[in-house]
Formats: structure tokens, C-alpha cells, sequence
């Protein structure tokens, strides 16, 4: 597969050297991040459009490059298919070259149906996935044999090959779902958070993304004021600065392979969203950066609370401050928790996820 055949080649623009503008390659190199941009949004019910992302690109390449040591590549441009699954099948095929070299690639732009080469691509990779997705709306739909945003999650929950190992879903909107949607996610015991749930702070839903494997985030998800952020926008959503900060916990994942930001209005005018778009990239590599920075070996404390004649164990881990739920030496073996699942057991009450476990 000759890259330059499937993908434009990102602007050259000029940078600081204090400025991450500096740390971008155009190759893929091992253990690196992989930038890539798309502009297939055929399966979000629009359109293939010519978009070279040139205003995100001058705010993200203009912000400091703080303590990075990784390389950083920016592959350009997807160049989509003549129909959406051929963009499907390119795609999997460039995550699957970053895979091999041990890169993280940072798929960003297209509909919110191309997660579903991730998973795809990573699968072959790896199996028993984790995946986390940020998204406003669980569909379900079976119709349609050719992926898109409304079936592609049913598709990936219900494949016989694509086997997961857990999955959460953040931040849906009730106003916006069918109920019957929700009521089915949670019958089979998959994680599902509300809005409500993440506003304010990442404290409480942090656990979902601790040891996530695949994170996908859904811009439909993000408040729109003014000019649209996203392709179907919403004027409720987390806001810039709580989605930043989610970027940041996304980033802090001990397992992260891959990353997707989709159903961005790339078409945006208004230079405040590219703006946000770019800084939510910039605090998803801050999250990698510390994360590549915490000691390989870990010591914690363990504290044990009872509940009705019987003993539950919570462990911290002393560098990161972090909890987990469970009496397990190994700490893989634990489930990752909050303080609130600890402060809730010391009042007698267990959550249902901890109950689950």
C-alpha cells in the first residue's frame, strides 16, 4: 500500500520550535501518534466534501509542545473512496500499518459510522476490546446492509467476530433517544451514563476510561452556540472546557490504542471552532504525555469496608490517587472505580456496576 496513492499530504506550515508545529513528521514512526483527517461524512447522511482542514491545523500547530517526547505524524488527508465502504476498507488498511509500528492513530473528521473501521482494524490486532464512546444518541438500527452512524454500533455489539470485551456509552441525551434503546443497553449490562452524569467534572465517570483500549467521541455530543461545531449540532452537550477535559482523561487511558473524533463541521467558518477542535487534540496528547510519564511500578493502599456482614475491598493507587474496586493482588484484576463508589460503600450502598463485578 503506497500511502502518498491514498491520502493528500498535510500543508507545510511554518512553527516555533516551542510550538508543537515542530514535532510534526510526515511518516509513520514506531510508537509514535498518528494524525489523520477525512472528510467521508456520507455515512452521517451527508457528503463526501473537499476540506483540507488548514485552519485546524494552524491552531493546533501554534500551541506549545510543553515536555513531548513522542513523534507526532501528521499522514494528511484520507482520500475518500468511491463509495463509503471503500473509505471503510482504505482506512482500515492505513490503522492497520499504524498498528504494526505500535503508533496511536487520531482519526479525526468523517461520520461517526467510520468508528466501526476502528474497532474493525484494532480487532485484528488485538482482541477482547475495550471501547468507550462519548456519544449524545443510541442507535440501533439493523437496516441497511452498507455501514452508517444508525447501525454501525448495532453491527459492532451484535457481530459473531467483533467480540467486546466491555462497552460504555457516555453521555446520551434522554430528550433525544428511544427508550427502548436505553432499556436494551442496560438489560445486557453495558454501561450507559447520561449527560447530567459528566457535567461539571470527569471525577465520576473517569473509571470508563482508565484502561479503554478505543475511545470514540461523537461532536453531535459537544454544544454548539453560534455556527455549528458539528454535523448535526445540539444546544445542549458538554462544553468546551468539560470536553477538553475528557480529552485529557482519554489521553490518561493506561491502554489507549486508538482514538476517533468524528462529525465535525469541517466546514466551520467561524475560527473559534476549529479553535476548540484543535485544543481537544492538544489535551488528548497532554493526557498521553503524563501517562507515559506514571512509574511502571505501582503500590497501593487497600481499605476495607463492610456491608451487611460482608467485607468489600477498595485499593488507591498512591501515585495517581486513583481507586479501584476489588481484593485481587493483581490490580488488572480489580475494577477501576471512583472515590464516590468508595464514599458510597462507607454509607452501606454499593453501586450497581460494582455490584455487576
Amino acid at each position: 500500500m503506497n500511502i502518498e496513492d491514498i491520502t493528500i499530504p498535510a500543508p507545510k506550515l511554518e512553527s516555533q520550535p516551542w510550538q508543537i508545529g515542530s514535532l510534526i513528521f510526515n511518516e509513520v514512526k514506531e510508537n509514535g501518534i498518528v494524525l489523520l483527517f477525512c472528510n467521508d461524512y456520507r455515512g452521517s447522511d451527508k457528503t463526501s466534501i473537499k476540506n483540507n482542514f488548514l485552519e485546524v491545523r494552524k491552531e493546533f500547530y501554534s500551541l506549545s509542545k510543553l515536555d513531548f517526547e513522542f513523534p507526532i505524524c501528521d499522514l494528511g488527508d484520507l482520500i475518500s473512496g468511491k463509495t463509503l465502504q471503500d473509505t471503510h476498507y482504505i482506512l482500515e488498511e492505513i490503522l492497520s500499518m499504524c498498528f504494526y509500528k505500535n503508533a496511536l492513530p487520531i482519526l479525526i473528521g468523517g461520520g461517526n459510522d467510520l468508528a466501526f473501521s476502528l474497532v474493525s482494524s484494532l480487532h485484528f490486532h488485538q482482541k477482547n476490546i475495550k471501547y468507550t464512546q462519548i456519544n449524545n444518541k443510541i442507535e440501533l438500527s439493523d437496516e441497511g446492509k452498507e455501514i452508517s452512524e444508525k447501525n454501525f454500533l448495532n453491527k459492532i455489539l451484535s457481530s459473531k467476530t467483533l467480540n467486546l470485551k466491555e462497552y460504555h456509552h457516555l453521555g446520551y441525551q434522554q430528550h433525544l433517544n428511544e427508550l427502548d434503546s436505553v432499556k436494551l443497553m442496560k438489560e445486557v449490562e453495558y454501561d450507559v451514563v447520561r449527560l447530567a452524569e459528566m457535567m461539571g467534572s470527569t471525577e465520576k465517570t473517569e473509571p470508563y476510561f482508565r484502561r479503554a483500549d478505543l475511545v470514540t467521541v461523537n461532536c453531535d455530543a459537544v454544544e454548539s452556540f453560534g455556527e455549528e461545531f458539528s454535523v448535526h449540532p445540539q444546544i445542549n452537550g458538554l462544553n468546551r472546557r468539560e470536553i477538553c477535559a475528557y480529552m485529557k482523561e482519554i489521553g490518561l487511558s493506561e491502554n489507549l490504542k486508538a482514538v476517533g473524533i468524528f462529525n465535525y463541521n469541517s466546514e466551520a467558518k467561524n475560527g473559534v471552532n476549529h479553535q476548540l477542535l484543535a485544543q481537544m487534540i492538544w489535551y488528548l496528547m497532554e493526557g498521553i504525555n503524563i501517562q507515559k510519564s506514571h512509574p511502571k511500578e505501582r503500590k497501593f493502599e487497600t481499605f476495607w469496608v463492610m456491608i451487611e456482614d460482608q467485607d468489600f475491598a477498595f485499593k488507591r493507587d498512591l501515585f495517581s490517587g486513583l481507586w479501584y474496586f476489588g481484593d485481587d493482588e493483581n490490580i488488572e484484576n480489580c475494577l477501576p472505580c471512583s472515590r464516590e463508589d468508595f464514599d458510597l460503600a462507607k454509607k452501606g450502598k454499593l453501586t450497581e456496576r460494582l455490584m455487576r463485578f
